[in-house]
């Protein structure tokens, strides 16, 4: 290796804090990636996990997530990766203020990180510049202690709140247009949605509250895009999208009115479908009781589910379904608003399951 390889040379300022001297700068991934991370299927616990005893590895979901994520058009990774390395892989140049790091593999231990870093992996343009903290000669003590100051101290961000955010999102996306139809239909006089939605996943004290923002957009996502993150890409990049063949539109039901912009309608298609729920059952959807699942999360995903079998079998082609032809099925169904209770349809997907079974064998839809 010519010497010139033999270092990564990072522009640094050095930072004096309670902890000692550390420092901060900008790395390009590759070199990033280099030096820091061999092997995304590693599972060992890094020395710092050991020390404080705990479990953290490497979640596959989380990294095929910022794979994906690394190469939209708006990615980031704002804050700061923490890394240690020694002094026998590196050096400072005050007068330069430069960080020399030896260009080697495993030379620098992710301290907060390894998850941003294994999805740099996979980025396919030309430049994508990290900021970084580099702490030399750092004990074990002191990187637990960081460690766990950033990663198990920490609040975590409602889901809810993430789908709120997109609301301010100047482009489409089937994220903003899910949320706008949350919050459309949770505002509206005269919804079946009305203050029955807690649009930030936190309970407000309406009394009407059964249903989270983030349960509501995430079964009616589906519906709508098989890959969100990919559409809302391509639509502030400018660039159009395709509607779905015949096939896919069985089971992307309101592909087609999302992609003409036509979300007014899919709110409208969800108004007639559970106006007509709470007309079927009034007292099961309207009344927030104990014992009573219909408006909660297990009613509610077995309703959504039902949709598109019944959606389908209105000939949804035409797009709009009346309230009075969904209504026409759910009068078949020989089930009382008595009958949607937790000893019936257990808590989680198997009570879910089994009730969108009953939906569906005893309107004669049949399930698809």
């Amino acid at each position: 290796m010519h010497a010139a390889k033999k270092y990564v040379e990072i522009k640094c300022l050095k930072i004096c804090q309670p902890i000692g001297e550390f420092y901060v700068g900008v790395m390009q991934h590759s070199d990033l990636v280099r030096i820091s991370y061999t092997d995304v299927r590693r599972i060992e616990r890094r020395d710092v996990e050991r020390y404080l005893g705990i479990e953290r590895p490497l979640s596959p979901d989380r990294v095929a997530e910022l794979r994906q994520y690394v190469n939209l058009v708006d990615a980031t990774f704002p804050s700061s990766i923490i890394l240690a390395v020694s002094s026998e892989n590196a050096e400072f140049l005050d007068d330069k203020n430069i960080m020399r790091v030896r260009n080697e593999q495993n030379v620098a231990k992710i301290i907060d990180g390894q998850h941003r870093i294994a999805g740099l992996e996979n980025f396919t343009h030309n430049s994508f510049q990290v900021n970084i903290t580099i702490f030399v000669d750092m004990d074990i003590e002191d990187q637990a202690m960081v460690f766990a100051t950033i990663n198990l101290k920490q609040t975590k961000v409602s889901k809810s709140l993430s789908y709120d955010l997109y609301e301010y999102a100047k482009s489409r996306s089937p994220q903003k247009t899910c949320h706008n139809i949350a919050k459309l239909l949770n505002n509206k006089d005269g919804s079946p949605f009305k203050d029955k939605i807690k649009i930030l996943g936190v309970a407000t004290g309406k009394p009407a509250e059964t249903l989270t923002q983030a349960i509501f957009v995430d079964r009616l996502m589906p519906y709508i895009s098989d890959d969100p993150l990919s559409d809302r890409d391509m639509l502030k990049r400018g660039k159009r999208l395709s509607k779905v063949s015949e096939l896919e539109s069985r089971r992307l039901i309101f592909r087609d009115l999302f992609v003409g912009e036509k979300d007014a309608q899919i709110a409208r298609v969800l108004w007639n479908y559970f106006s007509a729920v709470e007309e079927r059952w009034p007292h099961a959807w309207k009344e927030k009781i104990k014992g009573n699942i219909l408006n909660r999360s297990n009613g509610f995903g077995a309703l959504m589910k039902f949709l598109r079998p019944l959606y389908l079998k209105l000939n949804g082609r035409k797009q709009i379904i009346e309230k009075a032809e969904f209504h026409g099925i759910l009068r078949r169904i020989q089930l009382s608003g008595s009958d949607f209770t937790p000893d019936r349809y257990k808590p989680g997907a198997s009570g879910e399951s089994m009730l969108y079974k009953d939906l569906c064998v005893l309107s004669n839809v049949g399930e698809i």
